[in-house]
């Protein structure tokens, strides 16, 4: 008895499994990915490529307001020194809308100073999502 027990639990693991690996690969194939915890996405937008750091802000941004806790890390991110990192980070606070409030100070600065116009076009854009009455009639 106890043979067909194990040997059941080894069936269903099997299946179990094989169902997991089934929805991952189904994902990839639909042209996503498994997907990546927030906590990692945070700890890429410091990584040393800035690709990898382009890729997270990506991610964040696809992710909507889910991506809230991810505001102070891109803040940070707006200093970064690849306009090409910096221009996703705008576009992920702009997906976060209203919940990266705190982001609108620092995106005034990066749409007043910045010397890519990319950038600064995205500041103002994540803005006017965020909170429309942080810019002033003649912005």
């Amino acid at each position: 008895m106890t043979t067909r027990i194990l040997g059941a639990l080894a069936v269903v693991s099997a299946l179990l499994t094989t169902a997991a690996w089934g929805q991952a690969e189904s994902a990839i194939k639909q042209g996503g990915s498994p997907p990546v915890p927030l906590s990692q996405l945070i700890a890429d937008l410091k990584a040393q490529a800035p690709y990898t750091r382009n890729g997270a802000a990506y991610e964040l941004a696809h992710m909507g307001p889910a991506a809230a806790p991810a505001v102070p890390a891109l803040i940070e991110a707006l200093e970064d020194p690849a306009a090409a990192v910096r221009y996703p980070v705008t576009v992920a606070l702009r997906e976060i809308g209203p919940a990266a409030k705190a982001a609108v100070p620092a995106l005034k600065k990066v749409m007043k100073d910045d010397i890519n116009d990319e950038v600064a076009d995205g500041a103002k854009r994540a803005i006017r999502a965020i909170d429309p009455a942080a810019l002033g009639p003649d912005e």
